[in-house]
């Protein structure tokens, strides 16, 4: 079981099932949505992901057709991503979680359009896109 919230505390979650492998997308539109080098998130199965409190605070913005990014509309916090292409699945934000996960991140995606003042410096697998089509990142 994990549990997470947002920055304000508003919007908090429990997820009971497992995670999927943690991704560090590089793309353009998750470091512009994170104001960061790259986004964290990993897949979990929407049906064992619940909103506990302030889901009236939840918004979703269309970032492209289809695809969601979710936040606190009170402290602007990244939660979770989805595509209508994949139903059952969301992206969690993975900084959004309470526990320790017990595991780092398994690889790099989009490192094609990454930012030119970050240098990825580990062994993890990079990916000029991503390994999976239909990857909602």
């Amino acid at each position: 079981m994990f549990t997470g919230q947002c920055l304000c505390g508003d919007v908090t979650f429990k997820y009971d099932g497992p995670l999927g492998p943690v991704s560090l997308c590089h793309c353009s539109q998750c470091r512009r949505a994170h104001g960061s080098a790259f986004s964290a998130s990993a897949p979990v199965q929407k049906v064992r992901f619940r909103v506990v409190s302030g889901e009236e605070r939840i918004t979703e913005f269309e970032s492209r057709p289809g695809k969601y990014r979710a936040f606190c509309s009170r402290c602007g916090s990244q939660l979770y991503s989805r595509v209508d292409a994949i139903p059952g699945i969301i992206r969690l934000r993975v900084g959004a979680i309470n526990e320790p996960l017990g595991r780092g991140a398994a690889q790099h995606v989009y490192v094609g359009s990454k930012s030119d003042w970050f240098e990825i410096t580990d062994d993890l697998p990079q990916f000029e896109k991503t390994e999976r089509t239909n990857d909602p990142h």
